[in-house]
């Protein structure tokens, strides 16, 4: 005998599959799986037909689909409350659903084969390309021009003068590829400092030049162990252009006038960071060769640059050390910085020169450069005595360039 409660669900089933769409019924003849527990229902069949959703357009449609899931959750669920028996699986349970098998006939043979169908993995397409090539020099090219400009009316209260300052520098680096030649390190950097103010307060020119700087180094060396290398070193320095006291036809430098030669052999050390936002280069010349050059002692006094009088050049033997440091601090701060020290072991002469580079855009930044110097070779300065100090800050145009490897 059929349970009287099991007559009933299946009514309430097909009562309620009869009145719904096709795809509707379906659903309900599916085998009665458990999900989740819910709420007790009062009545069989209950549809929950009030909701407080709404939508601005038109929702009929979302009404109707949501009646439409209740009633079928709600069948469901009174039927498995009234006939726990009749659910035969969880849904936490489930069986692996039943293969998929493929028929294939063989009319040659007058066969049948049922089997699985073969899942075929695709294939990588081995694409033939051409290898890029390695760049043996990379280079790297700095440009600046930077500027400061003033304009006073000559009835200003405080007084002053109008000034255009102008500042040119230029960088260029050519390095040997350590990606292609590991065992080799090859640096050279040429660069040039060109700083011209007006000189409203000089009754002889308009104009002076208050930066004249050309330097250029060179690094060769051969890997010795990890980040050493045994190394030769060459720097050589000079300016271009005439320079005189204010007011005076005293001149106080020339091309060549003072220029410097320094050839050293030693040892080099190179480390950058995986990153490569830190580099650190330092050079250790424990045999120097170093020549002081005066080419114009008709108008200078070579005394002034470290050289006997009547000379035009003076060469002395020592040690020397240069160490190189850039650090990118963010990706708009830069500090680069520069130590180097001579020394004939009768006198010593060095430079630290530091410049904090602020990039406002990718074409305007903002420097402040700083220069100390020692120089014990020439006659001691009352107030310095043998110090020397200049500081620039400065705003203007930047172009960059850099080869990638």
């Amino acid at each position: 005998m059929i349970h009287k409660s099991i007559v009933l669900a299946i009514g309430c089933l097909f009562t309620l599959a009869a009145s719904m769409h096709a795809s509707e019924n379906d659903y309900l003849l599916m085998p009665l799986i458990f999900e989740h527990q819910q709420a007790p229902l009062t009545q069989c069949c209950a549809s929950n037909e009030n909701n407080t959703l709404s939508l601005d357009a038109n929702d009929q449609w979302l009404q109707d689909a949501m009646a439409r899931s209740n009633r079928q959750n709600d069948a469901r669920y009174r039927a498995m409350i009234e006939n726990p028996q009749l659910v035969a699986y969880n849904v936490n349970s489930l069986p692996e659903p039943p293969k998929e098998y493929v028929l294939t006939s063989d009319p040659s043979q007058g066969m049948l084969t049922i089997a699985a169908p073969q899942v075929v993995a695709p294939v990588d397409t081995i694409i033939d390309e051409a290898p890029v090539p390695l760049h043996n020099w990379l280079h790297t090219f700095n440009g600046s021009v930077h500027f400061t400009q003033a304009y006073i009316s000559n009835n200003w209260y405080q007084g002053g003068e109008n000034n255009l300052n102008v500042l040119a520098d230029l960088k260029w680096e050519c390095n040997l590829n350590q990606a292609v030649h590991p065992n080799w390190l090859f640096n050279n950097m040429m660069q040039y400092k060109l700083g011209i103010t007006t000189a409203s307060g000089d009754s002889l020119r308009k104009y002076r030049i208050n930066e004249d700087n050309f330097l250029f180094t060179s690094q060769l060396g051969y890997k010795a162990v990890k980040h050493w290398y045994y190394s030769a070193m060459l720097q050589f320095k000079t300016q271009f252009f005439n320079n005189y006291k204010p007011n005076s036809e005293t001149m106080t430098a020339s091309f060549l006038s003072p220029g410097e030669l320094n050839l050293g052999l030693g040892m080099t050390y190179d480390y950058k960071n995986a990153d490569q936002t830190k580099t650190l280069t330092v050079a250790i010349a424990p045999l120097s060769y170093n020549l002081k050059i005066c080419r114009d002692i008709d108008n200078l006094d070579p005394v002034n640059f470290g050289i006997d009088p009547g000379h035009h050049t003076k060469s002395t033997f020592g040690s020397n050390i240069e160490a190189k440091w850039n650090w990118k601090i963010t990706p708009s701060i830069t500090w680069s910085s520069r130590f180097y020290v001579f020394t004939n072991y009768k006198y010593v002469q060095g430079d630290w020169e530091n410049t904090f580079d602020f990039s406002i855009t990718r074409y305007l930044n903002t420097k402040i450069f700083t220069h100390l110097r020692f120089d014990k070779s020439r006659p001691r300065d009352i107030d310095w005595k043998y110090w020397q100090f200049k500081e620039i800050l400065s705003f203007g145009i930047v172009y960059r360039f850099a080869t990638s490897e």
